[in-house]
C-alpha cells in the first residue's frame, strides 16, 4: 500500500496503471474509518484493478466550526485498516494541498438541497460538491463508491456528476450496521456508554416504521418515529422525513408513484447522527 500526500505524487503513482488501461476505483473518506468504510473498499477492490482511498476532513462542508474541530481523527488506525483490507493507494492531502486558494465556487442543487440536511446545514452540500469535484479531478477514477447512509449526499453527488459531465460511475453501497442495528458512523466513537445505549433506539424505531408502512398513513408513521425517539430523554429528533427516493421531496401518501425512503437526523447529546430506511411500495 502506497501513501501519498500531494496531487503530483498521486498522479505519478497512477501513471502506470492508467497507461496500462487499468480500472481505477475510488473511495473518498474523512477518516475515522469503520467497517462501513471497509465494505466500500472491498466492493471497490472487487470491481477495479486499482483502489484509491482518500482521507481528508473537509472544512468547507462544516457549517459548525466546533463540529469540525471535534470530528474524530484516527490516521494511524485508518492506515492499519486499509492495509489489512488490501487498499492499493491512500491519498492523505493537507488543507493547503486541497485548497491552495479559497474555493469560491457555488453549486446549485435545486430542490434536492431545500430539504433535510440542506435545510438544517446551510452550505454543507456546497462544501461537499467542492471537495468531491476536486478529488474526482485529482484521482480521475472510473468508479467512486459512497455509502447509502448519507442518502441525500449521494443524490447531490449524482446530480453534480450529471450536471458537470464528470466521467465517473457512482456506486451506491448498502448501510452497514452494528450488531444491535445502529448505523455505523465515525461519529459513533464520540458517544459515551450511556449515549451509545440510547442511540440504538434510532434504528429500532425506523425498523418499526417499516413494518407500519402501508397499514398506517404517512403522517401517522412520521408522528410515530418523531414521538418515539423524542420520548427518550437523551435523544432529540432534528427531522424525520418520508420522501421520494429520487427527488427527495416529501410524500403525503404511500400511493404516490416511486420509491420512498425515511430519513432521520437525531441529536444524541451534542452528537448528531443520521440514518435511513427504505419503504417497499
Amino acid at each position: 500500500m502506497k501513501v501519498v500526500q500531494t496531487v503530483q505524487q498521486l498522479r505519478e503513482t497512477l501513471r502506470d496503471p492508467r497507461a496500462a488501461q487499468q480500472s481505477i476505483g475510488f473511495v473518498p473518506t474523512m477518516g475515522a474509518l469503520h467497517d462501513g468504510h471497509i465494505s466500500l473498499v472491498r466492493q471497490c477492490k472487487n470491481r477495479n484493478d486499482v483502489t484509491v482511498v482518500s482521507i481528508f476532513v473537509n472544512p468547507t462542508q462544516f457549517n459548525d466550526r466546533s463540529d469540525l474541530n471535534n470530528y474524530p481523527r484516527t490516521p494511524g488506525r485508518d492506515l492499519d485498516l486499509l492495509r489489512e483490507a488490501g487498499c492499493g493507494i491512500v491519498f492523505m492531502p493537507d488543507e493547503s494541498e486541497m485548497y491552495p486558494e479559497p474555493d469560491t465556487r457555488s453549486f446549485s442543487f435545486g430542490a434536492l438541497e431545500r430539504v433535510m440536511e440542506g435545510l438544517h446545514r446551510p452550505g454543507h452540500f456546497n462544501g461537499v460538491a467542492q471537495v468531491v469535484t476536486r478529488l474526482f479531478q485529482m484521482v480521475a477514477p472510473h468508479r467512486a463508491y459512497f455509502g447509502q447512509k448519507d442518502f441525500q449526499q449521494l443524490a447531490i453527488i449524482r446530480k453534480v456528476v450529471k450536471d458537470y459531465g464528470i466521467p465517473v460511475e457512482i456506486v451506491a453501497c448498502p448501510i452497514v450496521r452494528e450488531p444491535d442495528g445502529l448505523a455505523m458512523s465515525s461519529r459513533n466513537m464520540l458517544l459515551d456508554a450511556e449515549q451509545r445505549s440510547h442511540a440504538v433506539l434510532i434504528s429500532q424505531t425506523l425498523f418499526r416504521a417499516q413494518e407500519m408502512a402501508g397499514e398506517n398513513s404517512v403522517g401517522a408513521v412520521r408522528r410515530f418515529v418523531t414521538g418515539t425517539i423524542n420520548a427518550d430523554p437523551l435523544l432529540d429528533t432534528e427531522y424525520f422525513e418520508i420522501c421520494d427516493d429520487t427527488t427527495l421531496q416529501p410524500v403525503q401518501s404511500w400511493e404516490e408513484p416511486g420509491g420512498k425512503v425515511g430519513c432521520v437526523a437525531v441529536k444524541v447529546g451534542r452528537i448528531r447522527l443520521i440514518d435511513n430506511v427504505s419503504f417497499s411500495s
